[in-house]
């Protein structure tokens, strides 16, 4: 079995593979800090429960933009799984070409769902991810990422709301009845939800415009993606495993 974890700056979210069936996810929290002894014990302890051996775990993958949780994480792996974790890095063989002016400052998250879509869906491909950022990464048609846009996360937005403006309050990030608010809850549901729906419909048409690209599919992942999805049709796909898948693939292009 393969063992997958996405490290984010919010969740670490982990994957068993069984061949190219995932098995089960769960999450744990990013930004408590951990020793490699407590990060040992919650990842064994999580696979227990789900009926996964830790014996049957042959292989891990770890793809992080998080760099101060990597030496107790990794050592955990090593510690606990008795596996060397293969860390989604330069040098590793994924696939895809990185053709931007630096290419060593794109993120691993991005390289690992630019794989994941341009294996599982093809290219050209626009791919979106609605983390604690919003990305959108363009993939041309021979595999090679080319042009990438961040903009702040749905939560990110959120928290600097109610952070920042005393009277604003901590709110559930649902899309809202109407976009005619009549109340300060509903009214920031409105922005958020909406104002993200029209940033992703306007990203994605210009980002097609420029690249000449009329027949792009375009793929969403990342935990709010769902809500935007569903409200737009500049998104063709949402695949909330996107990163996971991502990171098998990069697994198999070791063994070729």
């Amino acid at each position: 079995m393969l063992l997958v974890m996405d490290v984010g700056n919010t969740n670490i979210t982990l994957g068993v593979f069984c061949g190219e069936k995932l098995e089960i996810t769960f999450r744990i929290t990013t930004k408590i800090p951990r020793t490699s002894d407590e990060y040992g014990i919650i990842v064994t302890d999580l696979l227990r429960l789900n009926q996964v051996a830790v014996s049957d775990i042959q292989a891990v993958v770890i793809s992080s933009v998080v760099p101060n949780v990597m030496h107790s994480l990794t050592s955990a792996i090593i510690k606990y799984i008795k596996v060397t974790p293969l860390i989604v890095a330069p040098g590793v063989k994924t696939g895809i070409r990185i053709a931007t002016e630096d290419p060593r400052s794109v993120g691993a998250d991005r390289i690992v769902d630019a794989v994941g879509a341009y294996g599982l869906y093809g290219g050209p491909v626009l791919v979106l991810d609605y983390g604690t950022a919003t990305t959108y990464d363009l993939v041309d048609a021979d595999g090679a990422f080319v042009a990438g846009v961040t903009a702040p996360g749905i939560r990110t937005s959120a928290q600097a709301l109610w952070k920042d403006a005393a009277k604003l309050p901590e709110i559930e990030i649902v899309k809202p009845k109407s976009i005619l608010a009549q109340e300060t809850i509903s009214s920031m549901q409105a922005g958020l939800v909406f104002g993200q729906i029209g940033q992703t419909e306007y990203i994605v048409e210009h980002m097609k415009k420029e690249a000449s690209y009329d027949n792009i599919k375009v793929v969403a992942t990342g935990g709010l993606g769902k809500l935007i999805a569903s409200e737009t049709d500049s998104i063709d796909v949402y695949d909330p495993n996107l990163t996971l898948q991502g990171m098998r693939l990069i697994y198999e292009k070791q063994k070729q």
